[in-house]
């Protein structure tokens, strides 16, 4: 537009509300030029001037000819866009890279008939190497494909060809990875790494089959393919503590009451369908991880509702929260319900250190079966309400002491503690 303005020789004959009203029409396009008449505050003669004496000193400072400022308000994906919750367990399909094709040739140089054979060796294909990381803490960047660089073929006079370069799967601490159900190894360490493939040979060029009885070699040898497996990655330990409950019992929204994680909330059962971690910060700078378990249903030690992997999931975490919902006539039956769930899918497996959270207190008839609940079980129960965050902090000061005497119980010998 300044461009096209700046071929006018004199603007003198333009008088200053046309040449106004025609820079501001190019701003805000044709249909709104009957809007600025109304709009627009009233131009000083000031103005005028500086817009009469040049075009460089023109002010767009105006509402309507200026950008909208502030950002837009994001809004929160819902569990289907949800791409960064929680991965516990990847099956991957692992190919190194094949080797580089051997070359075939012969050296021609003036007054040098008989060079000899010069093909090189063609280079190694790429490994692929699984390396623990502390900073990762879920399996959800690992692919289920990797394939490994292959080694370049090689050329004449003598060069050798280019080794794959080696791919790095950086998986978190307590990585387990296993194939065909058997444990290989164990990544406790970080930066521990596992070679699980390795590349494949480069193929020898005519120079490496160079001897006396053959002074002319035409056989280079191709390079083989790299190694194949399917492997398994198992987190060991995918929290500190699980949130165990039935489906539409306020997991998610106790998960977002007592951490930053923002799992999808909606009033309808399985809203969530894969496990997401918030950690709990304290004043001492530790820090707790928190899983929101997937809701399990009667059968799930059968596989009912996807039962199994969401299972496996509780396996996986040190001490468990069970949430009941007290808008439920009987939520007691709750508890015997999920401890025998968790019992069939693995003995012993409802006995570790746990705590009852009554959630949903905020509604008129909780009281009341709260006191049926306290003098039922003989475990803590402790009141909350993820709604209105009623009771939460005593909820947070009980989590710090089951992560306590998980730290005590792993140093003194039954394993190095997980730490976040």
């Amino acid at each position: 537009m300044l461009a096209t303005l700046t071929r006018v020789k004199s603007p003198r004959w333009l008088s200053p509300d046309i040449l106004l009203g025609y820079i501001l029409g190019q701003e805000v396009g044709r249909k709104e030029l009957s809007v600025l008449s109304h709009s627009c505050p009233p131009v000083s003669a000031a103005w005028r001037r500086k817009v009469t004496a040049g075009f460089r000193e023109v002010s767009t400072s105006c509402t309507l000819c200026s950008k909208a400022r502030g950002n837009p308000k994001k809004t929160e994906l819902s569990e289907k866009k949800l791409t960064r919750h929680f991965i516990d367990q990847r099956r991957v399909r692992l190919v190194a890279g094949s080797g580089g094709k051997g070359a075939c040739s012969f050296l021609s140089e003036p007054r040098k008939e008989w060079g000899g054979p010069n093909g090189g060796n063609g280079g190694d294909g790429g490994s692929i190497i699984i390396k623990a990381d502390r900073f990762v803490k879920s399996l959800a960047q690992v692919v289920p494909v990797y394939k490994g660089e292959d080694g370049q073929s090689g050329g004449s006079k003598n060069c050798y060809g280019k080794n794959g370069s080696t791919t790095y799967i950086s998986v978190p601490l307590g990585t387990v990875i296993k194939e065909d159900g058997k444990t290989v190894v164990d990544l406790s360490e970080n930066d521990q790494e596992y070679l699980a493939v390795f590349g494949g040979a480069g193929g020898k060029g005519n120079r490496f089959f160079l001897s006396n009885e053959n002074r002319a070699p035409l056989t280079a040898t191709p390079g083989t393919a790299g190694q194949e497996r399917v492997l398994q990655l198992e987190l060991r330990t995918m929290a500190h503590a699980g949130l165990v409950g039935f489906p539409n019992a306020g997991k998610s929204s106790l998960l977002r009451a007592i951490s930053n994680a923002r799992p999808a909330v909606a009033a309808y059962p399985f809203t969530t369908l894969n496990p997401h971690v918030g950690i709990v910060m304290y004043r001492d700078h530790e820090q707790v991880a928190v899983a929101d378990i997937p809701g399990i249903i009667r059968g799930a030690h059968l596989n009912r509702g996807l039962g199994l992997s969401f299972l496996r999931h509780i396996e996986r975490c040190r001490f468990l929260l069970f949430v009941l919902d007290l808008s439920t006539p009987e939520p007691w039956t709750q508890l015997q319900h999920l401890r025998y769930e968790l019992d069939q899918y693995e003995h012993g497996l409802s006995q570790r250190p746990q705590a009852i959270i009554a959630n949903k207190m905020d509604i008129p008839e909780a009281r009341e079966k709260l006191e049926t609940l306290k003098s039922l079980v003989t475990q803590r129960v402790i009141p909350v309400s993820a709604l209105t965050g009623q009771n939460t902090e005593e909820l947070i000061l009980h989590l710090r002491e089951l992560y306590d005497g998980y730290l005590q119980g792993a140093g003194s010998g039954e394993g190095k503690p997980t730490k976040w």
